[in-house]
């Protein structure tokens, strides 16, 4: 999967008597998953497949959700590199809410399986966790008929319920899709769906009945006690009148919150948003002190992507360093007719910081473009090492780096694989060809550059 920009799969499926081998259906989706890739089409954490028609011998079988293993034991398990996706096998009445709120869906089987936030195996034939849409406050916040719209999900937000106290945090590097939501809500309500969270001991669960009815619940790790307890979503709703003699009502409602405050209230929440300023009110009779409060705080950047990853170079940890597939990438073919491989660029890293990323133009040079030159030193890695691919293949090398370092004082760049430098003799052509678009990069910039461009060594 990694040589066309998407996340290894991995699917735990429950074995069957009737299984004499891998079932076919589930080598015929992970080419299509393949296939799709290969198109620019990829599946990211809680993204989901659907399946149309019989799979593994039931039509009730209808797709899979995708999610990062989190608190899951994988002891034993032969994995894959990170970073991979767990595939779980859905039922027909789940792909909705794999569609619209992704999240509700992972915990409510965690609630079924009592395993915490969900399972990573998949069960054929099991009884579904949802029925039909029925009464929800879903319904008032996403299409369910033509999926057109949903509640925004802000990556990396989280809601921690402890003793008399929410709070909402949002990373500061999700402001615009914040604002993005505001801009998008009405005068009295503002709702957003946030992510799971690490720092929570426990969650709560929306259950439906046998007849159509949510319930609340909640589901925590086990042996551990319950402190910090998470949600899936808040509504922020500014219609408290005067006369109801409340200071703020915060409420749960299936698995998220409800906050209701004045219209007063609500506009200076939507400003403390606008400027990035902490926000808080209470809840309870406005005749004696809050006996709750609720905080909207902004936390540091969201820094949860490509973890556990490492350089094939020199195992430097990847953590939080944020990245970039590339997809329909150009393959340098060997040039020796007895090689059938070629070499494609799959992914880069930006190794630099944040505000480098963010602004590219330094204050006394031209724009650097970032995207530009990555793809200039892919084609230049690519064309220096097309020559050499007879020779890697034969040392086993499938994955390879380029970290280039770029500063107005001093430049260079390292290629790897394997968790060392490549050997001398790819030099002469790597410097050939690298050598003068680093030097061209360095006269533009007075800012520290570093990058590192992976390649994959396919077969063709």
């Amino acid at each position: 999967m990694c040589n066309v920009g998407q996340d290894e799969i991995v699917i735990i499926l429950q074995y069957s008597e009737d299984d004499q081998t891998v079932p076919k259906d589930i080598l015929n989706h992970l080419n299509e998953i393949y296939k799709d890739a290969s198109k620019g089409n990829i599946i990211v954490p809680m993204g989901h497949t659907v399946i149309y028609g019989e799979f593994l011998g039931s039509k009730e079988n209808s797709g899979f959700l995708f999610i990062r293993p989190t608190f899951q034991c994988l002891n034993k398990l032969t994995l894959p590199s990170p970073p991979y996706l767990m595939g779980i096998l859905l039922q027909k009445w789940e792909i909705p809410w794999a569609k619209m709120f992704p999240l509700r869906l992972m915990l409510r089987l965690g609630a079924e399986y009592r395993y915490y936030p969900c399972p990573i195996y998949s069960v054929r034939d099991r009884p579904t966790v949802f029925y039909e849409i029925g009464h929800t406050i879903m319904n008032l916040l996403a299409d369910f008929r033509n999926y057109q719209y949903t509640i925004a999900q802000i990556k990396g937000a989280s809601i921690h319920m402890e003793d008399k106290k929410t709070t909402v945090a949002f990373p500061q590097n999700r402001y615009d899709d914040v604002m993005k939501a505001l801009s998008n809500s009405n005068d009295h309500v503002f709702a957003i769906g946030v992510s799971f969270s690490m720092k929570a001991d426990s969650h709560l669960v929306c259950l439906q009945n046998d007849v159509g009815n949510y319930q609340t619940q909640a589901i925590n790790i086990q042996k551990k006690p319950r402190k910090v307890t998470g949600a899936s979503f808040v509504v922020f709703n500014g219609s408290l009148k005067s006369g109801q003699q409340l200071h703020g009502k915060c409420s749960i409602i299936e698995d998220g919150i409800m906050v209701q405050m004045s219209q007063e209230n609500f506009s200076a929440l939507k400003q403390a948003l606008k400027t990035m300023k902490e926000w808080e009110t209470g809840c309870g009779p406005a005749t004696a002190p809050p006996e709750e409060q609720v905080c909207v705080r902004w936390d540091d950047d969201d820094r949860e992507c490509n973890i556990g990853v490492m350089s094939v170079i020199d195992d430097f940890p990847m953590d939080g360093v944020t990245s970039v597939r590339v997809h329909n990438a150009d393959d340098y073919v060997a040039d020796s007719l007895s090689c059938a491989c070629a070499i494609r660029w799959t992914e880069v890293f930006f190794l630099q910081t944040e505000r480098n990323v963010a602004s590219l133009v330094s204050p006394i040079s031209e724009p650097v473009d970032l995207g530009r030159l990555a793809e200039s030193l892919a084609k230049a890695c690519c064309t220096a090492l097309a020559g050499h691919l007879d020779s890697l293949h034969s040392q086993t090398i499938q994955k390879l780096a380029l970290r280039v370092s770029i500063d107005a004082e001093r430049v260079n760049y390292i290629v790897g694989a394997n968790g060392s430098q490549l050997a001398e003799q790819y030099m002469a052509d790597l410097d050939n060809e690298l050598i003068p678009i680093i030097h061209g990069a360095a006269a533009q910039t007075s800012t520290p550059i570093v990058l590192e461009l992976i390649f994959h060594i396919v077969r063709v």
